[in-house]
């Protein structure tokens, strides 16, 4: 058996970001080195000229700044799939009209709720920043919308609102932008659970034949899984959006390269928190494949991530 020592961290001989994933790995760190092969995986999966690459993540993390860091990924080609969650319509959008504020895990919520501020984690977010400038702004665009025609998949939902957003002075921030600007496909299985749902829903009341084809979605789904060679995915987080991703790709037998990045444990067999290595007993992910579950938190570990990816893809 040949073992590969453990080598010190040096940070003055790490000159860049890309030098510092790389120490990480060498480190033999316990989740350092985990970032360390993810940034490898990931490097693989966007060398692949055959491979389909997913990204999928929850909402939650649009309320911050690694919003940006999706956006780039969009923005510079690392991305051909996304599944997320309503939610992140939610907080792109809202986030174009109004800002988010820092707050405080340890805040007093009863005394927020008076003042009419919703808490995210450690993020403020007044009543007048989501809910009524969605309300406000998505009404006139739905009854566009429904002008064209009644049936709407989220695909084409996302790609109608993103582009409606070029012309907007914080448009260019947005995922939603990018994704019709780039032509990525952002597909929301569980679109009623959120703001944005609940919009499309008081917009049925008096437009009762307006209607979300949710077969349409998972029909390109279909076309776009069983015409790849390859896929891999990116996994932020669990949920819906973690458990489509990897639920259709099991019908090209199994993804090819996979990078999850989680909080949750496994010992209480929830989705969010199982490994790749279960996906692997579903045939969700190839059993002789590159894959790995980085612990931690996504705000930290996706920004170092693909930062790091980013520089070595740059050309030589």
């Amino acid at each position: 058996m040949k073992l590969k020592p453990i080598k010190d961290i040096s940070i003055s001989d790490t000159k860049s970001l890309h030098d510092f994933v790389n120490a990480l790995h060498d480190s033999g760190g316990f989740t350092a080195k985990k970032i360390g092969l993810g940034v490898n995986i990931l490097e693989k999966m966007n060398k692949e000229k055959k491979c389909v690459r997913f990204l999928s993540f929850p909402a939650c993390i649009c309320s911050t700044g690694t919003r940006g860091v999706i956006k780039d990924m969009i923005k510079n080609d690392l991305v051909d799939i996304i599944i997320t969650t309503a939610g992140t319509l939610d907080h792109d959008l809202a986030r174009v009209w109004r800002d988010y504020y820092h707050g405080s895990f340890i805040a007093d919520d009863n005394e927020l709720h008076r003042h009419g501020i919703n808490r995210l984690g450690n993020i403020f977010i007044p009543n007048e920043c989501y809910g009524s400038i969605l309300e406000e702004k998505m009404q006139p665009i739905l009854d566009e919308l429904y002008e064209e025609k009644k049936k709407w998949s989220t695909k084409e939902l996302a790609f109608e609102f993103g582009k409606r957003l070029e012309h907007e002075p914080k448009g260019n921030d947005s995922i939603l932008y990018w994704a019709w600007k780039k032509n990525v496909p952002i597909y929301i299985p569980g679109i009623t659970d959120g703001a944005f749902g609940s919009q499309l829903w008081m917009f049925y009341q008096t437009h009762r034949d307006f209607t979300i084809d949710l077969l349409k979605d998972e029909q390109d789904l279909s076309d776009l899984v069983f015409d790849a060679e390859k896929s891999g995915a990116f996994i932020i987080g669990g949920g819906i959006s973690k458990h489509h991703t990897i639920w259709w790709n099991q019908f090209k037998d199994g993804l090819d390269y996979t990078v999850y990045i989680t909080t949750a444990v496994e010992y209480d067999g929830s989705l969010s928190g199982a490994q790749t290595r279960e996906a692997i007993s579903w045939g969700k992910i190839k059993e002789h494949s590159d894959n790995i579950t980085v612990e931690g938190d996504a705000t930290v570990l996706m920004p170092l991530m693909i930062a790091a990816l980013m520089k070595r893809l740059q050309p030589e």
